[in-house]
């Protein structure tokens, strides 16, 4: 008699809270479905989250996972009216309707082939549904909108660069959707004054609106003013906004928490007192490159922010005394941005964080004056740091980074692009900040392999790297790399002209690597890339401009093995009309191409490449000449396909 499974004596609740803890989509989710056949129905039962890189799985996933929450098609290239009516029908006749029941988040963001007649069989299929993203949808317009707006229990909407929707589409989904609490606007340039007083009117459980990029006036603030419940605002670079519409939120908007005016060029400091005055109980802002100068007006009202965690002030004169006065009456702060601004010195820094544990994000790019003295006070003070950004800080030198490497253990996110006083020494002591996701590198050229060989000995967790120009670097600073940094994502290795064919080999082995920079690299050849392409399954963008010694070898080995490509740049390559036409029919999750300068190619095959690609291919960049040689039937193709063309 077999003695039971320890499976067996595990309930199928006490399994759900198991696998609830493991996060979609991750290796751990993949080893916990090839345990066993109880393992892989629990799996199905708690998984909540998809994201599909090709659509013609969908209808056996969903069918599989039934109670997905969740879905991303974002990365789907052909998803139309088509698609939907399909998927719908399949899943009709199978009983497997489950997910429509469920399914409250649903991402359409680039699905430029879905129109109207798809979204409103998906709205009314949902009827749970709560959140959908259309963003950089180009054909996404005002029909579209209304058939949005047949999802009546949608609480969020993104729409950011939806250029065809108009007020009246807005206003279809103010009049739908009265329960939307959070919306996204950006760079629907369409929009006036008009469509955002009757959103205002209509929905007024708003709590957070993005206009930024809109041509509205400051009665469009005045609009947003009556709105009882917003608590984030965001208006970047709105134009026509002045300190006026500013002073309608000073008596309105009660819980506003979260307000962004960066780059609001009719916006000052009176208008921004304006808000503080109404609403001590702020908690960020942002208003970089809004005023020349932190006045002594602003700081005064500043006093009485004493739960403020963010501020970002980009571009502005610095006082000597403005940092010490933030630092004494806004004791909650956790981040603080810099950026560019005059004044900045190692004395004011000192002043700022000197007993300040809670900092966790701090932006000094071009803070040329900063030095040695104010790494040391931050790494002292601030020893909870997360983020560091210090690009272009010419006077910081290994002791500053020795600095940082014995107190800052907890850094995650550090920026010392262009600071010429790193080296390999630097860069052994920033290692044992063993944490580290994220490290920018470029224009460091005083550092070698043997700098890199410290950071892939200790930083283990990096998700990016970017070593953009560091021309010290060889091969063997990339084999490093590949044995230590496994968890890479993201690497930037352009015109770092030391590297061969064999570091690209090394480079092959970074399972998880998905966007990729190769600018300039002359002495990568086919051989390297086929390396890259056979290696690095899940690349998703692809930058080999100036890649001249590339032939189509390795172009055609590129079209074989990375079907995940969204994202390619081969202008200035060898590419002939085979390779070019191979590549483009190949790549079907393809989104992004830019091909300008491509010599070996001529018209024909252009043409050839590009009908190939059209029903997935979403934008692509190509010499102005091309404009008058192309053949109309295939621009307009494109066109109707959604496509957008940038002539260069």
């Amino acid at each position: 008699m077999s003695l039971p499974s320890i499976v067996d004596v595990l309930t199928e609740d006490l399994l759900l809270r198991v696998r609830s803890k493991i996060d979609d989509g991750g290796e751990e989710s993949k080893t916990w479905r090839l345990v066993c056949r109880e393992f892989l129905r629990v799996d199905s039962l708690s998984r909540s989250a998809l994201r599909l890189l090709r659509v013609e799985f969908a209808s056996r996933l969903l069918f599989k996972y039934p109670y997905v929450k969740v879905l991303d098609l974002s990365v789907c290239s052909r998803v139309h009216n088509g698609t939907i009516s399909t998927l719908l029908s399949q899943s009709s006749s199978s009983n497997s309707l489950g997910w429509t029941r469920s399914l409250k988040i649903l991402n359409l963001s680039r699905a430029s082939g879905l129109k109207y007649k798809g979204l409103e069989m998906l709205a009314r299929a949902c009827p749970g549904l709560e959140s959908v993203d259309v963003s950089y949808c180009c054909e996404f317009g005002d029909w579209e909108a209304a058939a949005l707006s047949t999802a009546g229990g949608l609480k969020e909407v993104k729409m950011d660069k939806c250029l065809n929707v108009t007020d009246v589409g807005l206003a279809k989904i103010a009049i739908g959707c009265v329960s939307l609490e959070r919306l996204s606007l950006r760079w629907c340039m369409e929009i006036t004054d008009l469509g955002i007083d009757l959103l205002c009117k209509k929905c007024q459980h708003l709590k957070s609106l993005d206009v930024s990029y809109l041509k509205v006036t400051s009665d469009s603030i005045c609009s947003i003013a009556t709105l009882p419940l917003l608590e984030e605002l965001a208006m970047v670079a709105c134009p026509i906004v002045d300190d006026v519409g500013l002073q309608f939120l000073e008596n309105g908007c009660p819980l506003l928490q979260v307000i962004d005016v960066s780059r609001c060029e009719s916006v000052s400091l009176f208008g921004l007192i304006s808000v503080i005055r109404g609403h001590s109980g702020l908690l960020q802002i942002n208003a970089g490159y809004c005023f020349q100068e932190l006045s002594a007006a602003l700081l005064y009202h500043m006093k009485d922010l004493k739960n403020l965690e963010k501020l970002v002030v980009d571009g502005a004169r610095i006082a000597d005394s403005s940092l010490e006065i933030i630092s004494t009456n806004c004791k909650s702060l956790v981040e603080i941005g810099l950026s560019k601004c005059a004044g900045v010195t190692n004395m004011n820094i000192i002043q700022f964080v000197s007993g300040w544990v809670d900092l966790k994000s701090i932006n000094l790019t071009c803070s040329r004056s900063v030095s040695d003295a104010a790494i040391s006070a931050i790494a002292d003070s601030c020893r909870s740091l997360l983020c560091l950004k210090i690009e272009s800080c010419d006077m910081i030198t290994e002791k500053g980074f020795y600095q940082l490497g014995s107190f800052c253990l907890q850094l995650q996110e550090l920026d010392i692009t262009d600071c010429c006083g790193v080296n390999d020494k630097g860069l052994e002591y920033l290692s044992r900040c063993s944490e580290l996701l994220c490290l920018k590198l470029g224009l460091c050229t005083n550092i070698s392999d043997k700098g890199l060989f410290y950071i892939a000995s200790n930083c283990a967790k990096l998700h990016e790297l970017d070593l953009y120009r560091c021309t010290g670097l060889r091969d063997d600073g990339l084999a490093a790399l590949s044995y230590g940094c496994k968890k890479l994502k993201k690497l930037n290795l352009s015109y770092c002209t030391g590297v061969t064919d064999r570091g690209m080999e090394y480079i092959g082995s970074l399972e998880e690597l998905s966007d990729l920079e190769l600018r300039g690299h002359m002495n990568i050849t086919s051989v390297g890339l086929t390396a890259v392409a056979a290696g690095c399954k899940r690349l998703a963008d692809l930058d080999l401009k100036h890649c001249v010694n590339i032939d189509d070898s390795g172009f055609l080995a590129l079209a074989f093995f990375s079907r995940n490509l969204r994202q390619i740049n081969l202008s200035f390559c060898a590419v002939s009309d085979t390779a070019l036409c191979m590549l483009m029919g190949n790549l079907t999750r393809l989104q992004d191409a830019k091909l300008v300068h491509l010599t070996n190619c001529t018209v024909e095959g252009f043409e050839l490449a590009l009908t190939n690609c059209c029903f997935w291919i979403k934008k692509v960049k190509l010499l102005a000449t091309l404009r008058f040689s192309l053949s109309s039937e295939t621009l307009e193709t494109l066109h109707a396909r959604g496509c957008q063309i940038r002539w260069d």
